[in-house]
């Protein structure tokens, strides 16, 4: 079993905010934004299929996505610090996600941290690969 700790803990709480905004189907501004808030102006994502995405293109995946997919579920495990210091971390884990009727998908992901001056923990990169 994993040991715990606050990236730990955040890759998990994050992912219960993703979970619930995809899938829930209240469009709440204000939830969005709280989400939105975890990632650092400077975000830049690398989706499985090799799509690049910054800060305005996450806002606007999440935007459009809003209860999209419902009964969307996801499982987080095998969670590693690599690395860390006083800027941050780097974490990674694996992803199953599964939905009602539909095959589930499973992917490596890798997230850089930066710890704020106010110390929040803001998603600075996202690295994920498809399990085939």
């Amino acid at each position: 079993m994993t040991a715990s700790n606050r990236y730990f803990d955040d890759v998990l709480f994050t992912h219960m905010l993703i979970r619930d905004w995809l899938a829930g189907a209240e469009k709440d501004a204000e939830k969005c934004a709280g989400l939105l808030a975890r990632f650092s102006a400077g975000f830049s994502m690398i989706a499985p299929s090799g799509k690049q995405l910054d800060i305005t293109g996450l806002t606007a995946f999440f935007t459009a996505a809003a209860g999209s997919r419902p009964g969307l579920q996801m499982r987080i495990s095998e969670l590693a610090l690599l690395q860390e210091s006083s800027a941050g971390a780097v974490v990674s884990y694996r992803e199953i996600q599964s939905q009602p009727g539909l095959d589930s998908t499973e992917r490596w992901s890798t997230v850089v941290y930066d710890n704020s001056p106010d110390g929040l923990l803001l998603w600075r990169h996202l690295h994920e690969t498809w399990v085939v």
